[in-house]
């Protein structure tokens, strides 16, 4: 672990990318800014912990055959339709998503030129 002092205003770069300002110290409390790309997800620890057990959790949790399903779909092909829940959602998306993304016209956010 690197180990190092700073002041308030005092920044450190990690990477190139991800620069870490102090922005404040109050007694034992240090207040800190993190500018890093949208790609990269900065939690603190705690928070870090719960999404880490709650993805743990839903992973042991998962349906098997859904699982098996999903991997057909993904390997190319088919699962029946009463063994993959997700074969449904998988269809739908390949059939709402293809064609959106090429229109011009269908840009809901007013971004084509």
């Amino acid at each position: 672990m690197l180990v190092l002092s700073r002041h308030a205003g005092e920044s450190v770069v990690i990477a190139n990318d991800i620069i870490v300002t102090i922005l404040e110290v109050r007694g034992d409390v240090v207040r800190v800014g993190i500018d890093a790309p949208r790609h990269i997800q900065v939690h603190r620890e705690e928070v870090h912990r719960e999404l880490l057990a709650a993805n743990q959790a839903a992973a042991a949790s998962a349906n098997p055959e859904a699982i098996s399903g999903l991997a057909a779909i993904l390997a190319g092909g088919d699962a029946p339709a009463d063994e993959s829940p997700a074969a449904d959602v998988a269809v739908a998306a390949d059939v709402t998503g293809a064609d959106a993304a090429d229109d011009p016209e269908s840009d809901p956010v007013g971004e084509a030129d």
